[in-house]
């Protein structure tokens, strides 16, 4: 019996809320639902004019979902109002509560302090290719708090924002540098391996013409003349690139009669007589 008394007194508390609250409630419902269609429709506006205007898609994301939160905010500070219910004392209380957790999340805070720099300064863009602390992959995307990275495998690198801001980070945008040597006989003509190689690059569509790639003698080894290039490849197929051009170059240097010498050392033996053989 008691059980059901507390129910029904359970029961009756909220039939008399939303009795004399009721107008309050659907009030409230009507300005959240309108307030998140708005919020949504300008996200998607400032993305189409940011679209329009050309400016790269982290910005754009970082400025629509800006105007999101934004939006949203004004929409509950209305919503609450509704019920009567004074906004002021409730924003000073998360003022303190912001205060007192920023000690307590000092890490996070400094990610989206450096996401906020990341954005605002650009220093590298969606479809980037980025390295820093030895870490090299394709930006795919950059929120406030960190910035996410793609490989050749699939795999997917998360970095926190501070760890990027105040290092070392180089980008070479859609593409990267291949930087590869390989070695002839001193017999054989060196212009003619040079000019097999630059053939056997022109000849691949994935190597870009801009910047040019670069082929010449990188140095005279005691077994060999390295033939060095030097040429850009898309990222996402910086190994798959790499090894067919390489299986080429031998393909063709060896049809070409020009030899790819092993390592070799002349060894002399002194004997105890002074004899040397």
């Amino acid at each position: 019996m008691e059980e059901i008394t507390q129910v029904q007194k359970v029961v009756t508390i909220i039939i008399d809320f939303c009795v004399r609250y009721s107008f309050q409630i659907v009030g409230a419902l009507i300005i959240l639902g309108i307030g998140i269609y708005i919020a949504g429709w300008l996200s998607r506006l400032v993305i189409r004019l940011c679209e329009k205007k050309g400016m790269d898609v982290t910005l754009t994301i970082f400025l629509a979902r800006l105007v999101k939160i934004v939006v949203l905010c004004f929409v509950i500070i209305m919503a609450l109002g509704k019920f009567g219910i004074s906004v002021a004392p409730l924003i000073a209380a998360l003022g303190a509560m912001a205060f007192g957790a920023s000690f307590a999340l000092q890490g996070p805070l400094s990610n989206y302090g450096a996401g906020l720099v990341i954005i605002m300064t650009r220093p590298f863009v969606v479809g980037n290719t980025i390295s820093i602390l030895g870490i090299s992959g394709v930006v795919e995307e950059v929120t406030l708090s960190t910035t996410i990275l793609s490989t050749e495998d699939g795999e997917k690198i998360t970095i926190p924002n501070k760890q990027i801001v105040g290092e070392v980070l180089t980008n070479s945008f859609e593409n990267k540098v291949v930087e590869a040597s390989i070695g002839i006989s001193y017999d054989d003509d060196p212009e003619k391996a040079i000019a097999i190689i630059r053939d056997i690059l022109a000849s691949f569509s994935k190597i870009p013409t801009d910047p040019s790639a670069q082929v010449g003698i990188e140095e005279y080894a005691d077994s060999a003349i390295n033939i060095g290039m030097r040429y850009w490849v898309p990222t996402k197929d910086y190994f798959n690139t790499l090894y067919s051009v390489n299986l080429e170059i031998y393909k063709k240097l060896k049809d070409a009669g020009i030899t790819i010498p092993f390592p070799q050392r002349d060894v002399r033996i002194v004997s105890n007589t002074g004899q040397t053989t």
